[in-house]
């Protein structure tokens, strides 16, 4: 489990950023799937979410996960929410004692926490929803909220490296029609072209005035840091693959 040292300082709040180790399931998905949306057997990614909550002391039916699908969904969890496994890639809650948690695989999972009124929230930014603008719908949303950018503080989590994610022109033609200025998010490399999604969603906290921002510099994509990877799983032939928790 990683943390980030921007909110370990931060006292009565849990987090943690889980990569593939110290769970149950086999092949594939070892050992720490948390995919709820894989081919996993359901009891392996029972225990493993038991595995995960026993780490940061809650009980795994406790943990709050989403349906997610590569959007600009969220969702706000306070005392009169009562819809169940909604389809949101981001969730934001007012509530104590109650763990929010997103699913990764490359993409980039995000925290945030406003220290004044107490309210966190939880993103699944994969191009896509970052593209679509998720991030600063939901900070919008926490600041109508009470919110105060000065208060809160970011945190993007492990995800894949600039190094690693090859990208297609189009791809690149799609962003540069946005906004010309995020031709600096790409990078030419031995006549193949390279998308860096940390430094989109940076740039994305930075333009919404985030000053306190933390980045785990961890590639997902690398074997050796032992997280779960769509896109090495595809260069494998994988037919599937587990996924990271973070909460």
């Amino acid at each position: 489990m990683f943390k980030s040292k921007k909110l370990l300082k931060i006292k009565n709040l849990k987090h943690g950023f889980f990569n593939s180790l110290g769970g149950h399931s086999k092949g594939i998905y070892k050992s720490l799937n948390c995919g709820i949306g894989s081919n996993d057997k359901r009891s392996n990614i029972k225990k493993n979410l038991q595995k995960v909550g026993k780490k940061i002391n809650i009980k795994a039916k406790d943990i709050f996960l989403v349906s997610q699908f590569h959007s600009d969904k969220f969702i706000y969890i306070d005392e009169k929410y009562k819809k169940k496994k909604p389809k949101a890639d981001a969730i934001i809650t007012n509530l104590k004692n109650f763990p929010i948690a997103i699913l990764t695989a490359d993409c980039a999972p995000i925290l945030i926490y406003d220290n004044e009124i107490k309210m966190i929230a939880a993103i699944h930014a994969g191009w896509k929803g970052a593209f679509k603008g998720i991030i600063n719908k939901v900070i919008k949303f926490m600041i109508k909220k009470g919110c105060r950018i000065e208060n809160m503080t970011a945190v993007i989590g492990p995800a894949i490296s600039f190094k690693n994610y090859e990208v297609k022109e189009n791809f690149k033609k799609k962003f540069i029609k946005k906004d010309k200025k995020n031709s600096i998010f790409f990078t030419n490399s031995k006549e193949k072209l390279y998308f860096n999604l940390t430094k989109y969603i940076y740039s994305s906290l930075k333009i919404i005035k985030i000053k306190h921002i933390d980045i785990l510099k961890i590639d997902t994509f690398d074997i050796k840091n032992n997280f779960f990877s769509a896109r090495r799983a595809l260069k494998l032939n994988h037919n599937d693959y587990g996924r990271n928790i973070s909460i």
